[in-house]
This record gives C-alpha cells, structure tokens and sequence, in this order.
C-alpha cells in the first residue's frame, strides 16, 4: 500500500504542473496587455485633455488680447470722434480781394437788370430843386419829401425867393419832413450863399457844394451825379448797410465806405451803382426784415439767412412796385413801371 501512493502522486504532479504553468503565463500575458492598453488609453485621454485645456486656455488668452485691443481701438477712435467734435469747426476760407471785386461787380451787373429804371426818388425839375429836395431829406422818407417841396417851391421857386423867406413861414410848409426848423435854417443859408457867391446858381463842384450850410458829402454826389452828370457815391443809410452785408466792406463811416467802393467799381458805375443799391435796399433788403427768400441776388450775398427766407414769407415782405404798390416819386420818370405816389393828404 505504501508502495502505491507515492507513485500516483508523483503522476499527478508531473502530469499538473506543465499545464497549469502554461494558463498562468498566457493569463498573465492578457493581463499585462489589457493594463498596458488601459494605461496607455488613460495617457492618449490625459495627453488628448491636456492639449484640450492648452488650447483652450490659448484661445481664451487669444480671444482676451483681442478684446483687448479691440477696446482699445474703440477707446481711440471714441477719443478721435470726441476730439473732432470738441476741437473748433475751420472757418470758411477768406474770400480774397479779387474774388470779393468779382463778386461785387456781379450784383452790379444782376441789379441794373433787376432795376433798369433805378433813378433818384426826389421830384425835382433843376439843380436847386434838387439839392433843397435832398437837405430835406435827412431823417424823413423821400415819400414825405415829394409831398411837401410842391408847396414848398410855388412859394420859393429861386434862391433869391427863399433866402428872403420867413424863417416861420417856411417853417409850416416843410414841418412834414421832420425836425423843420434847423432845415429851415440851413435852407435859408445855402439859398443865400447862393445868391450871395454864387450868382443864385448851385455850383458844379463837390468842394464849393460841401461847403454850403446843411450840405455833406452825400448830398453834393446826389446833386452832381442827378444834376450835373458828374459821377458819385451816395452812402446814405441803405447804401452802408447793403455794402456791409455783401461784405465789400465793413467800415462804418460814410466816406471811408466811399472811399473803398470807389476802388472797387468804374468811375462811370458810381451813380447808377448808388441807385440800385439804394432801390434793393428800399425794396428787398429791409434793415430789421430783409426778404430773402425772395431776392433775385441771394446766391452771391453771404448775409443769406439773416432774414426771411421762405419765399412765400418773404414776398409779402417786398415794397413799392415790388410789392405792388406806389412808388415814393410823385412824377417818377416814363420807364418806372409801377405807381406815382399819392400827394400830401391823398392817401
């Protein structure tokens, strides 16, 4: 019995061991693979999630700068637009002397078609009609004038009649026009002094006529230009303001203004170039309401706009015949196309 055991045992074991060796190994191996690939499937994911955080954390820093600089762009072009509407608008580019020459000698031309029949509006039949018409007046409207020289030279045809004249006599005839006793005065002198130095006729020189009482510069170019034929500017008050608003000066004082719009036109301009400014002025160009909406030289005026300008507004803001109404001549000339004026008392 004891002979027997041994022996199976050893068959067993000899028999066992080869087979189970073999299992182990190839269980091993399996195992060894399955964790190498798990391993290495776990450091392709970390690899893969690292990347992934890289580059996300590379775009976000990406994506930071150029927010960042893309505020910073629009902060500078804020500030730009900020500057620009800050900073002081440029003036127009001054207009140069020849360019305002040119400009001026337009509106010349455009007003002798506006007003072919621009003339003087005092009624007078002779160089002392004339120049009593225009002392008259100062500070009162042509209008006023022409309704009270009638009466005024059936009592003094001459100056011979008027420097005899009693001061209030002539007084109650031209008290209409305003501040009538010191035109009375003046009257009386310059009809004297013309009787007196100048054989009772009105001289043809501007430096005998300024020096008559009541007689300025404006007056003797009224009375050598309408009476004489002798060229002159008159500057009376329409005439400054318009020259002022066209910018062809901006002087204040009559004969300064004389003196630069003299060098701006031909000497054979300057009377008809006074009437029609003086007729535009009286018209169109009103000194509290000028209609300009409705003025034919709006284009070449740089004052557009400081009156009416809508043209429907501004038409009913015209006066005399383009307004269609009376003129302010009681005996305006044949080509003058709109109404005499009424006389004293008519209306």
């Amino acid at each position: 019995m004891s002979s027997s055991t041994p022996g199976k045992s050893g068959r067993t074991a000899r028999t066992g061991e080869p087979g189970t060796t073999g299992k182990n190994v190839k269980a091993a191996k399996a195992a060894t693979t399955a964790k190498a690939g798990k391993a290495a499937k776990e450091a392709t994911t970390a690899t893969e999630a690292n990347a992934g955080k890289a580059a996300k954390a590379a775009t976000t820093a990406k994506a930071a700068k150029a927010a960042t600089k893309s505020k910073a762009a629009a902060a500078t072009a804020k500030g730009a637009i900020t500057a620009r509407a800050a900073a002081p608008r440029k003036a127009p580019k001054a207009e140069s002397h020849l360019a305002m020459v040119r400009r001026a000698r337009r509106i010349n031309r455009e007003l002798a078609e506006i007003y072919p029949y621009a003339h003087p509006e005092l009624d007078f039949r002779n160089p002392f009609e004339l120049l009593v018409a225009t002392v008259l007046s100062a500070q009162t409207t042509d209008l006023r004038v022409n309704q009270t020289t009638p009466a005024l030279f059936a009592a003094y045809p001459t100056p011979e009649d008027m420097a005899a004249a009693v001061p209030e006599e002539m007084e109650e005839i031209i008290r209409p026009t305003g501040f009538f006793r010191a035109k009375t005065k003046s009257l009386l002198g310059l009809s004297a002094a013309l009787r007196d130095e100048f054989g009772g006729e009105v001289p043809g020189r501007l430096e005998d006529l300024v020096k008559l009482p009541g007689v300025g510069r404006k007056t003797a170019n009224v009375v050598l230009g309408n009476a004489f034929g002798v060229p002159g500017i008159t500057v009376d008050t329409h005439f400054g303001r318009l020259v002022r608003r066209w910018k062809w000066t901006d002087e204040e004082d009559p004969v300064k203004v004389e003196a630069v719009v003299a060098g701006i036109f031909p000497k054979s301009e300057w009377t008809m170039l006074s009437h029609r400014v003086v007729f535009h002025g009286r018209r169109i160009c009103h000194a509290r309401k000028p209609a300009c909406g409705a003025c034919p030289i709006a284009p070449l005026c740089p004052s557009y706009g400081e009156g009416e300008t809508d043209p429907e507004k501004a038409r009913k803001l015209l006066k005399y015949e383009m307004g269609g109404y009376p003129g302010q001549r009681l005996s305006p000339p044949a080509d003058y196309p709109g109404k005499p004026a009424p006389a004293l008392g008519a209306g």
